[in-house]
């Protein structure tokens, strides 16, 4: 693994845990020219997984993709990394069995998630997504929002 600071190809690990229910573990190392220590994360990868857009192309599946969106989402709001990776997991063994899997489908289960994990983060997805014109798109969802049972 490579320094992230000196760009050396000589790095150790430290100390090695499981994380995410056992779905990745966590690494920490440390450079050996520089002694700068950083923590890398290995997690299994979801191959084959395909993206059907809603134009009807295909491209392959970019967790990193659905977390930057999370990431946008959650922006400045009380939201720990781990309940990220928590939620991606639950997600991705969510849509794990299956080769093909919408856009839609991406969106509306993400759109679920983010309801339980940050209302906030929720309503900000949901306008994008959603693509709210105006003031009473908002209105009409938090007023769903809040109308409707938590879990």
């Amino acid at each position: 693994m490579q320094c992230i600071k000196c760009k050396n190809i000589d790095t150790r690990v430290i100390d090695s845990r499981v994380t995410d229910e056992g779905r990745s573990v966590r690494r920490r190392r440390e450079c050996e020219k520089c002694l700068h220590r950083f923590t890398t994360f290995e997690r299994i990868e979801t191959t084959g997984l395909i993206v059907v857009k809603n134009n009807g192309t295909r491209e392959p599946f970019s967790r990193e993709k659905l977390e930057h969106s999370v990431w946008i989402a959650c922006s400045k709001r009380p939201v720990t990394r781990e309940q990220v990776e928590e939620t991606l997991a639950r997600l991705l063994e969510g849509w794990g069995g299956g080769k093909e899997i919408t856009s839609q489908k991406i969106g509306e289960d993400l759109m679920v998630e983010l309801k339980k994990l940050d209302h906030v983060a929720f309503i900000r997805f949901a306008s994008v997504y959603r693509s709210f014109k105006d003031v009473e798109d908002f209105k009409d969802e938090i007023s769903k929002l809040f109308s409707s049972p938590q879990k």
